[in-house]
């Protein structure tokens, strides 16, 4: 019987046992799904009414509809790239601040830091908006949806380089210095590179947490997809319908950025697979060459 690291292969009446578990669980979940159509089958939830103003082209109200859910989706992904932009940014230069500060002023980068990660992020939209006014920063809610998100997800970002270009080995940054390089260029050439390529995936999923955010522009009357599908249900009375197609909006593009990611990692792992066998042919070919002369 093989066995596994972490633990023993089951054998035959475990196995047994897992699919006459997983088939009584799907029974039970069959079970459920099949009470909570009932329920809303009988708040008339299926009827053709509620959901031809979202999926049929020949129902009046079927343009309109899609006009204004394109309109908040061109604002959603609008403010997402616009945040993910400026918390890389700040992000990165966080982390560079924070890796290079001395001992006199590294407190206060780390105090900013941590302050900021504590602060929920609706928190730090609805201040934004409330008192960069004050200051004479009258801007759009865009802007202030923008700023709010940038502050929390560039510390975040923060946290994830850092810990990238500490999981490097010391000795690369070591190396580069005894080149003559200086520390600013040991780090934009030799250290990030590795780091994001290193921390890729966690980049990624910070990415995804950004687009999921926007939703709290709700609270500063900023025109994203949440907000206007409610506005939707006040007029058409179908929240089901309507908050389940957001869902689905949202699932598929995250979906997208999950796929882009592991396509980016096996791109940045196969070039680095074939950097290495590069290395070792020119390294072979010569020794080959030295030991003939």
């Amino acid at each position: 019987m093989s066995t596994s690291v972490l633990y023993d292969a089951p054998g035959p009446r475990t196995k047994r046992r897992i699919l006459i578990g997983s088939v009584i669980a799907g029974l039970l979940l069959l079970g459920v799904l099949a009470l909570l159509a009932l329920r809303l089958d009988k708040q008339h939830q299926f009827d053709i009414e509620k959901w031809a103003p979202l999926f049929d082209p020949s129902n009046e109200q079927f343009p309109l509809v899609w006009q204004r859910i394109g309109e908040a989706l061109g604002n959603t992904l609008v403010a997402a790239g616009l945040a993910v932009v400026f918390s890389l940014v700040v992000g990165t230069l966080l982390a560079v601040t924070r890796v290079t500060a001395a001992r006199w002023y590294r407190w206060a980068v780390v105090g900013v830091v941590e302050l900021l990660r504590g602060v929920p992020v609706v928190i730090a939209i609805f201040f934004a908006s409330r008192v960069l006014p004050q200051f004479g920063l009258d801007l759009e809610p865009l802007w202030f949806l923008v700023i709010g998100l940038t502050a929390y997800n560039s510390v975040v970002i923060a946290e994830i380089i850092r810990a990238g270009i500490n999981s490097l080995p010391k000795g690369q940054g070591e190396a580069a210095e005894s080149l003559g390089l200086r520390r600013g260029q040991v780090l934009s050439l030799v250290l990030l590179p590795q780091a994001f390529r290193a921390m890729l995936p966690a980049l990624i999923s910070q990415l995804v947490v950004v687009l999921k955010d926007t939703s709290l522009g709700f609270v500063i009357s900023y025109e994203e997809l949440v907000r206007v599908a409610g506005q939707i249900v006040q007029v058409l009375s179908n929240p089901i319908q309507v908050y389940l197609l957001i869902a689905v909006i949202f699932i598929l593009i995250n979906y997208a950025l999950s796929r882009f990611a592991i396509f980016t990692e096996r791109r940045l792992s196969q070039g680095k697979k074939a950097a290495t066998a590069t290395l070792s042919a020119t390294d072979v070919a010569g020794a080959g060459t030295g030991g003939g002369g």
